[in-house]
């Protein structure tokens, strides 16, 4: 889980940088689809997620 938790926080933070500079990938527009505000909630969600669950197993082998 530490992985999958780092993975996603990773992506998450590229998604978040590289939508602030307005260069949007075609895999990453699908967050757009509701509108900007819940895009970026979106993202923010995961990359939040993926940083807990890097958080919590930290320690794990």
């Amino acid at each position: 889980m530490k992985f999958i938790g780092l993975g996603m926080f990773l992506v998450g933070l590229v998604s978040l940088l590289v939508a602030t500079f307005g260069a949007n990938h075609f895999l990453l527009l699908w967050a757009d689809n509701w509108g900007r505000p819940l895009g970026w909630a979106i993202r923010a969600a995961f990359t939040t997620f993926g940083y807990v669950l890097y958080y919590l197993h930290r320690h794990d082998d």
